[in-house]
C-alpha cells in the first residue's frame, strides 16, 4: 500500500484538536498523523506536545491562511497522498481504506473524497462537499445532496463511487506528485474554493476526480468562518470570479463573467434589501479586488489546456432551476 500523510491544519482550534484527534489517530494506522500549525495564539502548541506526543508537529511561523499554510507544511512532509482534513472533522472507522486503495488501483485519479456528513445532524449531509463537487455552466458550485443551503438526508442514494468535478478540502486525498506539480493550492485564494481551482487544474491536465461513498466522515463545518461572517461572503464572491478568469477557455470568459458579474450585483441587491448591507458590501469590495487589484496576476495564472472537453460540468443553469424551476440537477 502507499504511503499516507493525514495533515491537519490548525489555527486556534484547541477545542476540536481534543475533540476529534483522538478518533484520527485510532482509525488511521496506516498513516503518519501531522498536524501543521498556523501560528496559533490559543494553547493549541501545548496540548498537541503534551497530549498528543506520537502526532507530528510542523509549526509555521505566520497564519498563512488554508492554502498558504497547506503549501508550506507539505513541503516538509513525504508521502505518496496527502489527506488534506479539517480539524473539525469526525473519522470513522474504516473511514481511510477506501479512498486509498481507490488511488493505488486508479491510477488515473489524482484526487478523492468520501462522503461527508454533518456531524450536528448526521442522517444528513454537510455544506463542504457533501456526496462529490460539481460545477455548473457558469461556473456555480455545488454538491450531490446539497444545492446552495439545502441539505438532503442521506437515504444510501449516494452510496456510490463516481467521477466528479471537485472534491472538498474538508476531507480530500490527492497525489503528492501532482500536488507539487501543480504548484498547491493558490494563496491568491487564502481560503474557499482553493479546493476547486485545484481540482480543475487537475482536470485540465488530463486527470480525474473522485467520490467514494464507502468513506465516510462527520464535518462540524463553519469552524474557521461562519455563514453570517461578510468576510465569508466577500472570499466566496471573489474567489468564484478568480476562478473562472483562471480556468475557462477565452471564449467562455467573454460571455460567462459579464453573467456571472450581473448575477452578483443581484445578489448584492438581494442582500441590500434583506437588511444586510455588510454583505452587500462585501459583494462590491470582492469584484473591487478581481478587477482592479489582482486581474493581472489573476490572468498571468492562465495555463493551455490538455483536456479542453471536462467532465463533471453541468450543463444547465443551477440558479434557475433551483430557483425558478425548484429542481435538482440530474448528475
Amino acid at each position: 500500500m502507499s504511503t499516507v500523510a493525514v495533515v491537519i491544519l490548525n489555527y486556534n482550534g484547541e477545542h476540536f484538536l481534543r475533540q476529534f484527534l483522538p478518533a484520527v489517530i485510532e482509525y488511521s494506522n496506516e498513516a503518519e498523523i501531522i498536524v501543521a500549525d498556523n501560528a496559533s495564539t490559543d494553547q493549541s502548541i501545548t496540548i498537541l506536545t503534551k497530549e498528543f506526543p506520537t502526532v507530528r508537529l510542523i509549526q509555521l511561523k505566520n497564519n498563512f491562511g488554508f492554502c498558504g499554510g497547506y503549501n508550506r507544511a507539505l513541503q516538509e512532509v513525504n508521502a505518496d497522498y496527502y489527506v488534506l482534513l479539517n480539524s473539525d472533522v469526525e473519522v470513522t472507522a474504516l473511514w481511510l481504506q477506501p479512498v486509498v486503495q481507490f488511488l493505488d488501483n486508479n491510477l488515473n485519479v489524482a484526487a478523492v473524497q468520501p462522503k461527508i456528513k454533518s456531524f450536528h445532524n448526521k442522517e444528513y449531509f454537510e455544506y463542504a462537499g457533501a456526496a462529490g463537487g460539481f460545477i455548473d455552466s457558469l461556473g456555480y458550485p455545488f454538491c450531490r445532496g446539497r444545492i446552495f443551503d439545502e441539505l438532503e438526508k442521506d437515504l444510501g442514494q449516494y452510496n456510490d463511487t463516481k467521477e466528479i468535478f471537485w472534491a472538498t478540502g474538508a476531507c480530500m486525498v490527492v497525489r503528492s506528485k501532482l500536488y507539487h506539480q501543480l504548484g498547491g493550492l493558490d494563496e491568491d485564494f487564502f481560503a474557499h474554493m482553493e479546493e476547486i481551482d485545484l481540482c480543475w487544474r487537475l482536470k485540465r491536465q488530463g486527470h480525474s476526480i473522485y467520490y467514494v461513498g464507502d468513506s465516510t466522515v462527520y464535518h462540524v463545518g463553519g469552524g474557521t468562518l461562519a455563514k453570517v461572517n461578510p468576510k465569508k461572503t466577500y472570499l466566496n464572491f471573489r474567489n468564484g470570479l478568480s476562478l473562472l478568469i483562471k480556468n475557462l477557455t477565452f471564449s467562455a470568459l467573454l460571455w460567462k463573467l459579464p453573467f456571472r458579474v450581473m448575477l452578483d450585483y443581484v445578489a448584492a441587491l438581494r442582500f441590500l434589501l434583506t437588511g444586510q448591507g455588510k454583505h452587500a458590501w462585501a459583494i462590491v469590495c470582492a469584484h473591487g479586488d478581481v478587477f482592479f487589484v489582482k486581474l493581472g496576476s489573476t490572468l498571468s495564472k492562465r495555463t493551455s489546456s490538455h483536456n479542453p472537453r471536462l467532465t463533471g460540468i453541468y450543463s444547465g443553469l443551477l440558479i434557475w432551476q433551483h430557483f425558478i424551476e425548484k429542481r435538482k440537477p440530474s448528475i
